[in-house]
Parts: C-alpha cells; sequence; structure tokens
C-alpha cells in the first residue's frame, strides 16, 4: 500500500509523525494503543483496518508521542495532549471544511474533545471501543486491580526477549488471534516505545476523563461495541453512546479489542462505517468482504477472475510473480477461500467486477 509519511512539531516541541494513504473524502484516525505507521502496513492486525480505510477515504493517521515513529521521549504523556496532538495533526493534513473523525480505544476521548471543540469540521464521529473514563476514575474492581498489576510487568518484562510479559498484555487485545498474529503484536510491542513508556503511557490512559464533554457533543455521532471486549468494558461503550445526544450503538459480538480480519464482526464493522458514512461499497458487489481489498487487489483479482496466470497478471500490472503470489495469499485471507477457483468463483457470484 502506498502512503506519504510526514512529520509536524507540536506546540510543545515534540515531532509527531503522520501519514496519509488513500483517495476520497477525508477520515482522520486519532491516535490509539500501539502502532507504527511503517510496520502496521505489514500486520496481521492493523493491515486489514488501514487497507479497508484507505479503499474508501483519504485516511490520515499519526503515532502518538511515545511510541512508534513519533519522539519516544518527551516528557508530557497525559491526556491533555491527546487533544492538541490531534488538532495539530488535522492542521497539519489540511483535510478540507470538513472530515469522519474515528476514535478507536482511547482515540475516542481525543475525538469527542475535538468534536466538542470543532463541531462545524466534522461531518460523522465513529466511536469504537472507546470510554470516557480511565481506570484510576472507575470504581475499585478486578479490572482495575489486573490494569495495575500489568503496568508493572510492563516495566519489568517488556523488553525481554521472552514475550511472556507482552503476550499477557497482547492476549487481552486479540485473545482469538492466531499465533502468528500474537507473534507479531508482541514483537510491535517492543519495537514501537521501551517498558518505561508503556508502563507511562498506561498510565495516562487510565486518568482520561471526558464524561462532562459528552453532553456537549453535536455531531453526527456512531458508537460501535465488541460485547465482551476485554480491554474495555462493553459498558463503556453504552456510557458514550447513552451521554452523547442522538448517538446511534451497534454491537457487535467479538472479544477482540481490535477486530480481525477473519471474524464476522470486522465483516459488520465495515457494513456499518459504509452505511453511516454514506460511503458505497466496493463498484460492482454488495458483499462486504470484497470492501477490504485494495485498488491493486482488485486489479489482480479481477485479472484471476478472468482466467489469467500470474506470469500474465505480473506482466499486465508492471509486477513481480512474487508481488502476484503474495497479492493472491492476502485476497484468499480477506475472502475467507483457499484456491484462486473459490476465489473466482465468489467474485462472480457476487457481481463483481474490478473496478
Amino acid at each position: 500500500m502506498q502512503q506519504s509519511i510526514r512529520f509536524l512539531k507540536t506546540r510543545d516541541g515534540v515531532r509527531i509523525a503522520w501519514a496519509s494513504s488513500g483517495e476520497g473524502p477525508p477520515l482522520i484516525k486519532a491516535a490509539n494503543w500501539l502502532t507504527h505507521l511503517n510496520y502496521d502496513l505489514e500486520s496481521p492486525v492493523w493491515r486489514h483496518w488501514i487497507e479497508f480505510l484507505s479503499s474508501h477515504f483519504r485516511l490520515i493517521r499519526y503515532d502518538e508521542r511515545g511510541c512508534g515513529m513519533t519522539d519516544w521521549d518527551v516528557g508530557d504523556l497525559t491526556p491533555a495532549r491527546w487533544g492538541e496532538d490531534l488538532e495539530d495533526v488535522i492542521d497539519a493534513s489540511d483535510p478540507g471544511e470538513q472530515f469522519v473523525l474515528l476514535g478507536v480505544s482511547q482515540g475516542a476521548a481525543a475525538a469527542v474533545s475535538y468534536a466538542v471543540r470543532h463541531p462545524e469540521r466534522i461531518s460523522h464521529m465513529i466511536l469504537y471501543g472507546g470510554y470516557a473514563v480511565g481506570w484510576a476514575h472507575r470504581p475499585e474492581s478486578e479490572g482495575l486491580r489486573r490494569y495495575r498489576a500489568i503496568i508493572e510487568l510492563i516495566r519489568h518484562g517488556w523488553g525481554k526477549d521472552n514475550p511472556v510479559f507482552r503476550q499477557l498484555f497482547t492476549s487481552m487485545f486479540v485473545p482469538d488471534a492466531r499465533p502468528e498474529q500474537l507473534d507479531w503484536f508482541n514483537e510491535l510491542c517492543r519495537r514501537t516505545t521501551t517498558p518505561e513508556i508503556a508502563s507511562r503511557l498506561l498510565e495516562g490512559r487510565a486518568e482520561a476523563d471526558v464524561r462532562t464533554l459528552l453532553s456537549q457533543v453535536r455531531v453526527p455521532t456512531l458508537v460501535v461495541h465488541g460485547r465482551h471486549d476485554e480491554v474495555v468494558p462493553f459498558s463503556a461503550g453504552k456510557v458514550l453512546a447513552t451521554e452523547i445526544p442522538g448517538a446511534e450503538f451497534v454491537e457487535l459480538d467479538s472479544r477482540n479489542h481490535v477486530l480481525l480480519a477473519d471474524e464476522p464482526a470486522w465483516e459488520r464493522f465495515k457494513a456499518v462505517v459504509l452505511d453511516y458514512t454514506g460511503r458505497p461499497a466496493v463498484p460492482g458487489t454488495g458483499d462486504p468482504r470484497f470492501a477490504a481489498l485494495s485498488k491493486r487487489e482488485r486489479e489482480i483479482l479481477a485479472a484471476l477472475v478472468a482466467g489469467r496466470s500470474n506470469t500474465e497478471i505480473g506482466a499486465a500490472l508492471f509486477i513481480s510473480e512474487k508481488t502476484v503470489r503474495n497479492s493472491l495469499t492476502r485476497i484468499f485471507e480477506k475472502l475467507g477461500v483457499r484456491t484462486r477457483t473459490q476465489a473466482a468463483v465468489l467474485a462472480r457470484d457476487c457481481g463483481f467486477t474490478g473496478s
């Protein structure tokens, strides 16, 4: 996937890395744990998110302060900076008069804060897996005690070669992940920040509190939450939908805080996002499985349906045969098929045109 990466300097001197990919109406995604603008394109955990959003929007995303390609060693990692950094990215990326604002997990708090200050800029706001109040402001509970224990484990075991400490954390985010997905998430954790910064970032999450802002939101808002989310309680999503005037609410049947490409909840999420923002599905098909295909993947699939070999596809698209093979592997994964014949039959049955 093609993307352009740029840097900006915040009002307190931190260099923030942000990326733009895709075409269409702008969608800006507030930062959430954990990302890396380059590694995410290879990720079995985040790649399908980026490909889907870039297929329908001009996607703007950024690494939060303390991780990824953004400056790590910064003094202030508190929630007060989340909204400021989001605003700086919006100003730098110049999305036009209005845009879609997406807040995932703690990104919901930054999105709400921005929406209250600049309602005229937002056409739609989508909050997935979000919360208004961090663990430090919630009643004492087993979840809070577990949260504190995880912070201590991160301080002492995050950077070690043995991934057991990190996996305790990552398995909460994606409990239904396959081994290779967990392995990648574990490696992302180590590559994207240090143990001390990771613990400080989590402490900042615990201090988030935008409860008083919810009733002031005046933009169309969609709240989406997994029924069995093991990181952010389902009740937190209901609070957002209850307190934000006129908000719509969609429940997903998932335990994963980060939706995985091969679960039905991901298909449901894509469908509701496109419906809510008024974006059409992939031309020529109403099947949501095709929505995650990039432009190049649609071209390759169309050539496959036409009966061309990998060599012929590569020659026609000026790419290597290896790239064709790798792309087909991703296409099969997204469509839930295993062979060229199954992919071709599914595409024909769904009226896929490749346009």
